[in-house]
């Protein structure tokens, strides 16, 4: 089958979803320099391809998460050691923040272990967003599902991003989670949006899902109109005492894959090489940037499990010619 490197949203006919499901699979069965050749020439198009934007996760509410995400170390429902805790005070949040942006991240990410954001708690989380952004940074959280009113506050806050991620496709779902549907998930994206803050959604792989999985996860988020503005893709880390705490580690081959697909279907989408980075060498994290992502999570930990340190970062950083950014904007508008 004959692929172009097309946007879905302005391609050169409407196609139908098995269609375009059939395109995008087609796509990860390209050989795999080919593939990289074509993500990269995409990237390039629209991005400086030697700048990665640096961004830091706080997690400011830990365990006690009533969701049973079968990967989730945050989960109530499996003893994995992480016990619930309170939300951190307001100041350890700010210090956390302007630590951050002191080592270079210009966007500041929290999260909190919650299914859902309950109304006593937008106040509070509101002056913490008037923090971050007097510090001078971006601000992202990812507070569980949220009503359109919720989000509205949220911005009115000064939120800049909200994270929602889909996890994988709609069809393997519900062999991850059953606490909440993909409809909930699209439907607080879609509160998010029309609420004027900008979509950070990605998903996981390494789950157990099939290639055809991740075709499809691709394809819903490409789907979102408008497209996110950040898409993180994960590596899976296994936790002991979760469901997948013993699957198997997916190839770094097909992570750099799905990066270059995601990069194809999202050209003006930044795309962060989220979790798992810190099992990457750094020639996969070379492939990974090469093929569309341009962006990280800066700093030693990702809500419960590790990530490499800033020194390291600095160091391949160096080597490969990678400007460190706290904004990185689209170039180019054209059409590929």
């Amino acid at each position: 089958m004959s692929v172009q490197a097309v946007d879905f949203r302005t391609g050169p006919a409407p196609l139908s979803k098995e269609a375009r499901r059939a395109e995008i699979e087609a796509l990860f069965q390209l050989p795999f320099l080919d593939l990289l050749a074509r993500a990269h020439e995409v990237h390039q198009k629209h991005f400086d391809p030697n700048s990665i934007q640096l961004s830091t996760l706080l997690n400011i509410k830990t365990g006690g998460c009533q969701e049973d995400c079968k990967y989730c170390a945050q989960s109530s429902a499996y003893d994995t050691g992480v016990k619930a805790e309170k939300l951190l005070d307001r100041e350890e949040i700010r210090t956390a923040a302007q630590q951050a942006k002191d080592a270079g991240a210009g966007r500041f990410c929290m999260g909190t272990a919650w299914r859902d954001l309950k109304d006593r708690d937008v106040e509070r989380l509101a002056e913490i967003i008037g923090d971050v952004k007097s510090l001078g940074l971006e601000s992202c959280m990812t507070l569980g599902m949220l009503s359109p009113d919720q989000a509205a506050r949220l911005k009115d806050a000064g939120l800049d991003y909200y994270n929602h991620n889909l996890d994988t496709s709609p069809e393997f779902y519900p062999q991850i989670i059953t606490t909440r549907t993909y409809q909930d998930r699209l439907d607080t994206l879609s509160a998010v949006r029309s609420a004027g803050i900008k979509v950070c959604s990605g998903g996981i792989i390494g789950l157990g899902e099939s290639r055809t999985d991740r075709a499809g996860l691709l394809q819903s988020l490409a789907d979102l109109e408008p497209q996110p503005e950040s898409v993180p893709i994960n590596k899976l880390v296994p936790i002991d005492g979760t469901p997948l705490g013993d699957v198997p580690e997916i190839d770094v081959f097909e992570l750099v894959r799905t990066i270059a697909v995601a990069r194809i279907l999202m050209p003006r989408t930044v795309i962060r090489l989220s979790a798992g980075r810190r099992s990457l060498s750094d020639e996969g994290q070379a492939m990974c940037f090469f093929a569309g992502a341009n962006s990280i999570f800066y700093g030693e930990k990702l809500l419960t499990t590790g990530n490499p340190d800033h020194e390291k970062d600095q160091v391949l950083f160096a080597q490969l010619g990678l400007k460190p950014e706290t904004v990185v904007r689209e170039m180019h508008c054209g059409d590929e």
